[in-house]
């Protein structure tokens, strides 16, 4: 039988005494949501599950940190999204093309050489679409590793600053510059790909 829990607060004291029925309780309510999130970063179904099962095990380990300014669920969260991205840098990765290559170019009067025609929606919106989707992921899986981390936190998670630059470890400033050339970049691979959703 399902134990229920009056409060995250009855949970969170249950779980800090090494209760196994809220341990169970924690992971039958958070494991789905936590699959989509790691399905997100890793493409990869087995590493995916893998992921998650390290968050909830680091979670239940480290619960006595857990020191109550979110919800239980936004701190595992911040765990999954963790346990991702250590497994991306981790894995080898193919060799990836030069981001330089893919940022706009400028004339010496400082306009544009090739102005980008603007679309008449933001990637955000074509991901919503099915029939843009596989080609704005393939798009993002082109990026380097960095930039494709900074546009996954920011974009798709959709963390703030702050958290960014806490969860990469970098500056505020260095998620700012790294997010909008991300975004340059992004739109210039899927400049010929999404013709047909420009105005």
């Amino acid at each position: 039988m399902d134990v229920v829990f009056t409060s995250e607060a009855e949970l969170i004291e249950r779980l800090r005494k090494g209760d196994e029925a809220a341990y169970e309780s924690f992971v039958r309510e958070n494991a789905g949501r936590m699959l989509v999130v790691a399905r997100r970063y890793l493409r990869n179904e087995e590493d995916a599950r893998d992921a998650v099962q390290e968050a909830f095990l680091s979670a239940y380990r480290g619960i006595e940190a857990f020191e109550g300014g979110s919800q239980l669920s936004t701190w595992l969260h911040r765990i999954v999204v963790n346990a991702c991205l250590m497994r991306l840098r981790t894995r080898r990765r193919k060799p990836e093309q030069s981001i330089e290559e893919l940022l706009p170019k400028f004339l010496e009067n400082g306009h544009m050489a090739d102005p980008a025609e603007r679309w008449k929606e933001g990637a955000d919106r074509l991901m919503e679409r099915a029939e843009h989707r596989a080609a704005v992921r393939e798009a993002i899986d082109a990026l380097p590793e960095g930039y494709r981390e900074i546009l996954m936190l920011r974009d798709n998670e959709e963390h703030d600053t702050d958290e960014t630059a806490e969860l990469l470890g970098i500056s505020k400033g260095a998620v700012k510059t790294r997010l909008h050339r991300a975004r340059l970049a992004l739109r210039g691979l899927l400049s010929e790909q999404l013709a047909e959703a420009v105005g």
